[in-house]
């Protein structure tokens, strides 16, 4: 590669990064560049750690046969499988060593020493291993360097000069995909700890105190039938499992139907339901409703099963007009809704224990429900604290079918 070819390649990266292309597009677009510029890459990988409740990092793998890089997701390498994948890997070799690259020629025996090139001997004749490292105050979490790996299926291998091609050009793809990781990390943080749509109108700037959107929407409070009981009589560290198990089948049945979570209080939820017509936002919150019900027997069959305690959920929805955005001080901040409307399906998710009532609607939200409202029966007028009229409540009809 001239220096012709290195600079156009380099300005291309750094538009990349710039634009804000995908790790997938950036390492699609470098190999398919590399390549028109004499580089022989036969096959490729780019991984990097990042910031994830679940997952550790991300791997992009490019072949020359498609052209294609897909993206994988890869767990904890702390123990298990992962650990023992790890400490056979040459990036482990590398980190342990302190090198910045290793190379092996892939032949006779050659596969013995990393299971990699076991998988690359068929079809590789040469690979290339490399680490470029972030200084301390470039690290989040473990997202603490960037990893390649190139092979390639010349007869000859890589040549020096290829070589210290991909050692000049990594650092600046590096640079790139760090970029697009930390992207990545900032949504996944921000949806995971504020809720989907809150996360979204924060990375889209909706960030200044005191700016509130009013608008209508189906509030939903739920929380865990006799929870208090169950962490009197359960051992501590069964509390933690038990509550994330809950969460699970609460927030993954309120997200396939539309809603947004805002906020996580101890057992409790607190979603929001929006639509571009209140019928929809109630027939999506009742569809949610249906889908924990099924979740939650279905968990508590198999922790039933482990003889771990079981409970239920009693649910609140309300209909109301709310103020949706950022309360708080200027240095701490909280996306969520407020107004009377969210202090009342509190106080009518607080009224399910007391009347034995799983599920418990408002009068507002029937009444907003429309195709739904014949599934509805009452179950009378109750006095909500702090709210001077007595409000006619309601439960699912037990006869209709959901």
């Amino acid at each position: 590669m001239d220096d012709a070819q290195f600079g156009k390649l380099a300005a291309w990266i750094a538009e990349a990064g710039l634009a804000g292309e995908s790790e997938t597009a950036m390492v699609s677009g470098f190999c398919a560049r590399a390549v028109a510029s004499g580089l022989p890459l036969g096959r490729a990988a780019v991984f990097i750690d990042t910031l994830h409740p679940i997952h550790e990092g991300l791997t992009f793998n490019w072949q020359a046969a498609d052209g294609e890089t897909t993206l994988r997701e890869y767990g904890s390498s702390r123990e298990g499988e992962g650990l023992e994948r790890w400490l056979r890997s040459p990036f482990y070799q590398l980190l342990q060593s302190g090198e910045p690259l290793l190379r092996r020629r892939i032949g006779p025996g050659s596969e013995a020493e990393f299971p990699v090139l076991a998988d690359l001997a068929s079809s590789m004749t040469d690979f290339v291993a490399m680490i470029h490292r972030f200084t301390a105050e470039g690290v989040i979490g473990d997202m603490d360097c960037v990893y390649s790996s190139w092979a390639t299926n010349a007869p000859d291998g890589f040549s020096d000069t290829d070589i210290e091609d991909l050692k000049r050009l990594m650092p600046l793809l590096a640079l790139a995909v760090k970029s697009a990781s930390l992207t990545r990390i900032a949504r996944t943080l921000v949806e995971t700890y504020l809720g989907r749509d809150a996360g979204q109108r924060v990375l889209a700037g909706g960030i200044v105190r005191g700016i509130a959107d009013r608008i209508e929407a189906v509030l939903w409070f739920s929380d865990l039938r006799g929870y208090t009981r169950i962490t009197d009589t359960s051992a501590p560290e069964q509390i933690i499992p038990l509550l994330n198990d809950y969460a699970d089948a609460i927030i993954s049945a309120i997200h396939a139907k539309g809603g947004d979570v805002l906020k996580l209080i101890g057992d409790g939820t607190l979603a929001i339901f929006t639509a571009a017509d209140r019928e929809a936002a109630c027939l999506a919150a009742l569809a949610a409703a249906t889908a924990v019900r099924r979740r939650v027997d279905e968990l508590n069959r198999r922790r039933s099963a482990e003889t771990l305690p079981t409970t239920g959920v009693y649910l609140a929805l309300h209909f109301g007009e709310v103020f949706y955005g950022n309360i708080g001080s200027k240095e701490r901040l909280d996306f969520t809704v407020v107004g009377p409307a969210v202090n009342e399906v509190s106080r009518i998710a607080a009224l399910c224990r007391s009347i034995e009532q799983p599920v418990l609607l408002s009068a507002t939200f029937a009444a907003a429900s429309g195709s739904a409202r014949n599934r509805l029966v009452s179950v009378g007028r109750y006095a909500l604290r702090g709210v001077s009229v007595p409000q006619e409540l309601f439960t699912l009809d037990p006869t209709q079918t959901p």
